[in-house]
């Protein structure tokens, strides 16, 4: 049965069509939610997409977690649906308490547009299920405020559960531990920088966003 992918809109969403054609690329179909919907239908996963959501006022993500669909989504989560935030995504999921820590400026306060190379750190999520521990993707990145933190304890903790899911190989934005993406303990809440819906077809340079892609979409 084809996974149905529901991909939420904000104002300033700017990622939405990429990651829908991505999905559907490989073998799943995608289809739009606006913030301001109240549940989420009959999707099987949830994607919240890159951009610059209401804006990026006050903080990234901090007004897009009030958005009435956010409401869903976290229903969605806690009863183990599969949630993944890319980019402002993910800045949106730390915001809203489903991912722990938080998204911080770039370390040399620049906007950072480039192919990094990534490590695969666990297979426990919903992302990775797909792919083998110390596999390496070349995936884009494309931020100001990528450069994920978090305290002693938590670090600790995403060690410990097997939450860290992907690395950079070479850090370039100052990231904790070199920090890609995280889950949550169940391995079903996912946030990762990296974008790979601009890497799942041969013409963008590399198939490697794909492989994360299908796993999502394809199950266990």
């Amino acid at each position: 049965m084809t996974a149905k992918v529901g991909v939420v809109v904000f104002p300033g969403t700017n990622c939405e069509h990429d990651v829908v054609e991505a999905v559907d690329s490989v073998g799943g179909c995608g289809r739009l939610l606006w913030h301001k919907d109240t549940g989420l239908a009959d999707v099987d996963a949830v994607i919240l997409p890159g951009g610059f959501a209401h804006g990026d006022y006050l903080r990234t993500g901090a007004m897009a977690r009030f958005s009435p669909i956010m409401g869903a989504v976290t229903r969605f989560a806690r009863d183990g649906g599969p949630v993944v935030g890319i980019c402002n995504g993910f800045q949106i999921l730390t915001e809203a308490r489903l991912l722990p820590g938080a998204l911080y400026k770039n370390r040399g306060l620049k906007f950072l547009c480039q192919t990094t190379r990534l490590r695969v750190a666990s297979t426990g999520s919903v992302l990775t299920r797909a792919v083998g521990i110390g596999d390496e993707l070349n995936i884009p990145i494309n931020h100001f405020e990528g450069n994920y933190v978090c305290s002693e304890a938590t670090l600790s903790e995403l060690r410990e559960t097997g939450s860290i899911v992907l690395t950079y190989k070479r850090n370039p934005n100052g990231s904790t531990s070199d920090i890609a993406g995280i889950s949550n303990k169940k391995g079903n809440v996912v946030g990762l920088m990296p974008h790979p819906e601009r890497a799942a077809h041969p013409l963008l340079g590399s198939t490697d966003g794909a492989l994360l892609l299908k796993g999502l979409v394809g199950g266990e």
